[in-house]
């Protein structure tokens, strides 16, 4: 059996970042991710995702994603449930995410994120556990003060034919 998610959207709103009675942290947010373009309509759908993180990832997103940043989510589906002050039982599925990747530095303009300025730029592994940013780079090939880690530099990319997968 299999129960794994990946996602790639923006999020709706800040994460909101909570603590269990026993101090563990758990943050929640909303993934809007597009539909492909269904039949003859031209206007884009999105769906509405709620994720949930736990522990060291939980405060990592709570202190770098906001409201309109890019992110893709790996994770698994779970349906909960509860009685409401109702009376009446209450379905909840969301994804609870093992793996969350910040795919827009924090002080890129075009991203459409709002807050401050922190994110994977200024944390480049954000934990080291591959849920921080895209900022690897081991060696400084980059000029100046260029954040794009993928910035060549019209220079030839130095690596050998044991590391290339073909």
């Amino acid at each position: 059996m299999l129960n794994r998610v990946i996602l790639i959207g923006r999020l709706t709103k800040d994460p909101e970042l909570r603590y269990t009675p026993a101090g563990v942290a758990v943050t929640q947010f909303t993934l809007a991710v597009d539909r492909q373009f269904s039949g003859s309509k031209e206007e884009r759908e999105a769906d509405f995702i709620p994720i949930v993180t736990w522990r060291q990832l939980a405060e990592t997103c709570a202190n770098y994603l906001r409201k309109g940043r890019l992110a893709a989510v790996e994770g698994r589906i779970q349906v909960r449930n509860y009685e409401n002050n109702e009376g009446r039982r209450v379905y909840v599925t969301e994804v609870i995410a093992d793996n969350v990747r910040f795919l827009e530095s924090a002080n890129r303009e075009g991203g459409g994120g709002q807050g401050r300025e922190e994110g994977a730029g200024g944390n480049p592994n954000a934990g080291g556990s591959g849920y921080g940013g895209g900022n690897r780079s081991s060696g400084s090939r980059n000029s100046g003060n260029s954040s794009d880690p993928f910035a060549d530099d019209g220079r030839p990319i130095d690596i050998s034919d044991d590391d290339l997968p073909f």
